[in-house]
């Protein structure tokens, strides 16, 4: 540890900033790395304020009743969280959603940093990852491909991925199981499984044909000039795989060979497989899906697909740059990397989507950090919180070999369940977010002294 500082960050964007500001505000001196405005930049950002917001100016719904961001909102809110003071001080109307004005938001975040008397910004590009001494790694998705290196050095090279190959994920209650059916193919059972690994969505030779038609002809987003994402088989966005043939899908993840559709005891022309997502089954993937469709688009033609005509997706497709590691995998229930416990990391590089998700994450990294240096432990949120489920899906939840970037969401919550039974709609949000609250009152109490500086 240098005798400057207790505690290195790199990456000053929302998540660098809000891990700053909760370590210097319990008394601990911070060096903050920014690379932007020491001669470097990213392809992305225009300024070097930090938490510079690039793509939009909105961190979406702020109804803390009903919206798993909303609630979000609230709980970083409580624990004293600088970019959501900042985004209330500079917000603009945008009905129920939080939206600020980008550029004084930034500003406003680069003059509070400046100012705080335990934080010392460098503008500088860190080209390795500390070897010693606490630091958090909170670079983003457009990390420089010199850190990225030093980055897989230390996690394995697989373990670091530089495109998101999204596909979307469906809440398990919105799928019609009377069309739907639960089988693996050949019923072949994979580890822990018993051949009903997958949801099973059939088509007939008319449903795929109207599909494939709403594919080709749904309209799609492009790439950004600088993002240079390559389609290769791994990743190939679904409506591609079309363009290269009626039947390719047909043949390559809809294919419905070895699925037995209980309903016709005949293998479906078509079929859209579901794979679990979490380990309460409440968040299921469409496999092969990736897609540059409009979010709007994918709704709609997805929603014709039998057994998902009322779905509601927790994340919808996409396929972008971005830098992130396998998180599940790598990192402890309080975001050190099991390999090398010096280091946390923290923002979009765990794998977490949207400015609010990537700011709390910050938040949580920093206040772990100042509970380790002052000889405390800091007890994971609960995993009834907005925190603790987006932290649980990040450490340790998510299927490590598909992990991909997520919005905070309902689903990723602990099930209600009442006298046996899931709560349904309209009632089961204010069930989330009650007992959310609950959870967060009993948690904050017992770990408020945990992060201040001896």
């Amino acid at each position: 540890m240098s005798g400057e500082y207790d505690i290195h960050i790199i990456g000053g964007g929302l998540a660098g900033s809000e891990a700053a500001w909760q370590l210097a505000n319990a008394g601990w001196r911070v060096k903050l790395s920014e690379m932007r405005g020491g001669g470097d930049g990213t392809p992305a950002h225009q300024t070097d304020s930090l938490a510079e917001l690039v793509c939009s100016n909105s961190f979406r719904s702020d109804d803390a009743e009903r919206n798993a961001v909303g609630l979000l909102h609230a709980e970083m809110r409580a624990l004293g969280s600088i970019i959501m003071a900042q985004a209330d001080a500079h917000q603009v109307p945008a009905g129920s959603a939080l939206a600020v004005d980008r550029d004084e938001f930034a500003a406003s975040v680069t003059r509070a940093l400046t100012a705080h008397p335990n934080i010392s910004i460098v503008r500088e590009r860190v080209d390795t990852l500390p070897t010693d001494g606490p630091a958090i790694i909170a670079t983003g998705p457009l990390t420089a491909p010199i850190l990225a290196d030093s980055i897989a050095g230390a996690t394995g090279a697989d373990a670091l991925a530089f495109f998101d190959a999204i596909a979307p994920i469906v809440h398990a209650e919105s799928i019609d199981m009377s069309i739907a059916w639960k089988q693996s193919r050949w019923d072949k059972a994979g580890p822990g499984g018993d051949g009903k690994d997958y949801i099973n969505c059939p088509l007939d030779k008319d449903q795929y044909l109207a599909f494939h038609a709403a594919m080709m002809a749904g309209e799609k987003a492009s790439f950004r000039e600088w993002e240079n994402v390559p389609y290769f088989d791994g990743c190939m966005p679904i409506e591609v795989m079309a363009e290269r043939g009626l039947d390719t899908p047909r043949f390559g993840p809809m294919k419905g060979v070895g699925l037995d559709d209980p309903r016709t005891g005949r293998w479906p022309y078509a079929c859209v497989q579901l794979r679990q997502d979490n380990a309460s089954g409440t968040l299921w993937n469409m496999v092969g899906f990736q897609t540059k469709l409009k979010h709007a688009e994918q709704v709609r033609i997805f929603r014709t697909i039998p057994g998902l005509e009322n779905a509601e997706f927790a994340r919808l497709g996409g396929l972008h740059r971005n830098t992130f590691i396998r998180s599940p995998d790598l990192l402890d229930r309080t975001l050190r990397l099991k390999s090398r416990p010096n280091l946390r990391f923290a923002g979009q590089i765990t794998g977490c989507e949207g400015y609010v998700e990537s700011s709390a994450i910050g938040l949580l990294a920093g206040r772990f950090a100042a509970a380790e240096l002052a000889g405390q432990t800091l007890a994971p949120p609960p995993v009834e919180t907005a925190f603790g489920a987006l932290l649980a899906h990040i450490t340790g939840d998510a299927d490590a070999a598909t992990y991909q970037p997520m919005n905070v969401n309902f689903g990723l919550f602990p099930p209600i369940v009442y006298e046996g039974k899931k709560i349904k709609k309209p009632d089961r949000k204010l069930l989330y977010t009650a007992r959310a609250r609950e959870a967060f009152a009993r948690w904050v109490p017992d770990n408020a002294q945990a992060v201040a500086a001896e």
